[in-house]
């Protein structure tokens, strides 16, 4: 049996995600992925049960660096408007420095893997989110939405905001950088927070 190295799994897990991000699920062959990471085809099954196992440990691994990054200084009985800011920092940070993680990530989320990768969720994330939302429900922080709602209006405004950073560019002009810093994260924040008061 061939011994396992790293190095080369490493290779194979970044060269994948690359694949994933540039050229979508079908762009990705065992093959191609090979030659990409500079191993033979067989290595790869040292690591991974086939492509779809790779895929999946990949979500895995990803989604494990953005909720460890997420929860950083987190507490989930702070007030609803620290919590958040918390998260929005900790999210942007993680997600401007791992532009191809979060391209990943969204790409498996408009796919037949993501009801699978669903179940393979952090308990304890989604349990501290949980009890977040409610606390600040409890204390009148925050308005009761479905789950749904409530993360659009929380997050999608930030997640924009993160994308338009790496694309570099404006929304409305192609000319001019898009350049997100921590006072327009502030003022979108707020209007988040007051959105989502009671």
């Amino acid at each position: 049996m061939r011994t396992r190295d790293e190095s080369k799994e490493l290779a194979i897990r970044q060269k994948a995600i690359q694949m994933i991000v540039e050229k979508g699920f079908d762009g990705l062959s065992m093959q191609k992925l090979a030659k990409a990471a500079g191993v033979s085809p067989a290595t790869i099954y040292i690591y991974f049960k086939d492509r779809d196992d790779l895929i999946l440990q990949l979500w895995i691994a990803e989604m494990k660096k953005m909720v460890d990054a997420i929860l950083k200084n987190f507490d989930p009985n702070a007030s609803f408007e620290e919590g958040l800011r918390v998260q929005w920092m900790n999210r942007a940070k993680f997600l401007i420095e791992n532009p191809m993680s979060m391209h990943f990530m969204e790409q498996i989320k408009y796919s037949p893997y993501h009801n699978v990768a669903l179940t393979k969720m952090d308990s304890n994330f989604i349990e501290m989110m949980g009890k977040f939302a409610h606390n600040a429900i409890k204390r009148k922080e925050l308005v009761k939405l479905p789950f749904e709602i409530y993360w659009s209006v929380a997050f999608s405004p930030l997640y924009q905001l993160v994308k338009t950073h790496i694309s570099g560019k404006g929304l409305h002009s192609n000319r001019e950088k898009f350049v997100l810093d921590e006072k327009m994260m502030n003022m979108t924040l707020k209007l988040v927070i007051k959105a989502l008061r009671p």
